[in-house]
């Protein structure tokens, strides 16, 4: 959906001593070089929440400022991390509030931005043809998703672009899964209305 901003790390989950950043521990969080450790989360999961703030603030240079915002309180938080959860759900809850709070603040209810660019990113195998009836549709598609009211907008920006689960999405979002289903339900059906205009 969008460039590429962050470096996605090729190599695989561990860190020194074999621990997998996905299965990290608050035991593993103390032990560990704690900017290795944040260089690592940002390889892994850079890219899905600068996506993840756009989604909410529909402006590219804003997502980045925002994401950058949201990595240094994951630094800053680390030591609040108890495992209860996975290391991306704690992330993603982190990401969200903090796109929230943005959303609320003085500054966002004052100040316009001047960017309302969709960045969207294309397989090369397509023919020239195939590629613009699809970035026709597709862009028709994200504004459409983006005219959405957030409570509709966020789930299905986590249900359908980032795959997580009805149980997941409600713990990041931090609601009921009935409350979850209810609303992908309700924005299919604004979606479909939207699209059939």
């Amino acid at each position: 959906m969008f460039l590429k901003t962050f470096p996605v790390s090729e190599s695989s989950n561990d860190l020194k001593g074999g621990v997998d950043v996905e299965e990290l521990t608050a035991a593993v969080i103390e032990a560990e070089d704690k900017e290795v450790l944040i260089d690592e989360i940002m390889n892994r999961h850079g890219q899905e929440i600068l996506q993840l703030a756009y989604s909410y603030v529909r402006n590219r240079e804003l997502a980045e400022d925002l994401t950058q915002d949201i990595f240094v309180k994951c630094f800053s938080a680390l030591h609040t991390y108890k495992g209860k959860s996975s290391l991306r759900t704690w992330l993603w809850r982190i990401a969200i509030n903090h796109c929230k709070d943005y959303l609320k603040s003085w500054y966002n209810r004052n100040v316009t931005p001047s960017d309302q660019e969709c960045f969207v990113t294309y397989s090369q195998k397509e023919s020239v043809e195939q590629l613009v009836i699809r970035q026709d549709e597709d862009q028709q598609l994200v504004l459409s998703v983006m005219e959405l009211p957030m409570k509709y907008r966020e789930v299905i920006y986590l249900f359908y672009y980032e795959e997580l689960s009805i149980k997941e999405i409600a713990s990041v979002i931090e609601v009921k899964e009935n409350t979850v289903k209810t609303r992908l339900r309700r924005a299919k059906e604004l979606l479909k209305d939207r699209l059939e205009e």
